[in-house]
């Protein structure tokens, strides 16, 4: 006889033994992993992608990524959404899902909470990061180099003649948003141009908190000429609020945004924006969480995956005040 004979159920275990074995399970707080044993029995893996990001063009490019990477891995894919869940009902979800899946992905801000990691390792269920502002040595990730993404915006803006430039920060729960921000002071500092916490206002990663953000940085009394949001729903709204006060963009104002999602494209002009490659990091982290899943706990292996970003110059940004040449692009404008 072996417990997992009658952890799963099977016949020809004595009435007497499987009663001991459940009661020392039951002692031990065990749960088993559903997925782990359907993985045994049938070479079937059953992964989730939990979201919480506010954002839909964000999601969007986060689906297309993982059902690619499970299609070709031929994994099933649950999509798991835990808007408004706190780290309690996080945890208490993660111990639910924990018994139907082998692994899963985490963006943030649920990659960055320790306690819902914690409850899926605990459970056998592999974990892989993705987006995260930072690297750890206990958890595989796919990421971009946010501060430096952030300091080419800024060093784009400066070398068109801008000085003030405003900043909407990103959730101040998240790494990454520490980082992007971090990038925007480097690149002021490069260029011997002081930080003006004036021109920072926060942000959440939504339209609203655009808005508002937008509105307070257009509402001083010498406004920035050009603006820089962490995501393009925020960036979006910054135009919006443009137009509704009569400026041009970009001829009154340019507006930079970040991650290159269909947001960027659908708002005129169309928006210069930071390339974060989302799909394929989700496509990556698929392909590292089904390598873990398949080497198993004892043979893990951290990966710590950094992929290229790229600033999309398109029609949002024009010279500032202080141009007094060409541009790299060789227009005084884009």
């Amino acid at each position: 006889m072996t417990v997992s004979r009658v952890v799963n159920g099977h016949a020809g275990v004595r009435d007497a033994n499987r009663e001991r074995v459940m009661r020392s399970v039951r002692e031990l707080g065990y749960r088993p992993n559903l997925a782990a044993s359907s993985l045994a029995a049938a070479q079937h893996t059953c992964i989730a992608l939990i979201y919480t990001n506010p954002s839909s063009s964000y999601l969007r490019e986060l689906l297309v990524g993982a059902l690619r990477g499970s299609a070709r891995a031929a994994a099933q894919l649950v999509i798991a959404t835990w808007d408004g869940l706190d780290e309690k009902a996080s945890r208490k979800a993660a111990q639910q899902l924990s018994n139907s899946v082998a692994g899963v992905i985490l963006p943030p801000p649920l990659c960055e909470s320790a306690a819902i990691v914690s409850e899926f390792s605990q459970a056998g269920v592999a974990v892989v990061s993705i987006a995260s502002g930072h690297f750890s040595d206990t958890l595989s990730c796919v990421r971009i180099d946010d501060h430096c993404a952030s300091r080419d915006v800024v060093s784009h803006l400066i070398e068109c003649g801008h000085k003030r430039i405003g900043y909407i920060t990103g959730d101040s729960n998240q790494t990454a948003s520490a980082h992007r921000w971090q990038g925007y002071r480097h690149a002021l500092a490069e260029a011997g141009i002081a930080y003006d916490d004036k021109l920072v206002q926060p942000g959440y990663f939504t339209y609203r908190s655009g808005l508002d953000a937008a509105e307070r940085l257009l509402a001083l009394r010498n406004p920035p000429s050009a603006i820089f949001a962490s995501n393009d729903d925020m960036a979006s709204a910054v135009v919006s609020v443009a137009h509704r006060r009569g400026l041009d963009v970009p001829r009154d104002l340019s507006v930079v945004g970040f991650d290159d999602t269909s947001a960027a494209t659908m708002v005129w002009p169309e928006l210069t924006t930071v390339h974060q490659p989302v799909a394929a990091m989700a496509d990556a982290a698929i392909d590292i969480l089904l390598r873990e899943i398949r080497r198993g706990s004892s043979t893990r292996v951290i990966v710590n995956r950094v992929l290229p970003h790229q600033l999309v110059r398109r029609s949002s940004v024009s010279s500032g005040p202080g141009f007094k040449g060409k541009a790299k692009n060789g227009k005084s404008s884009e």
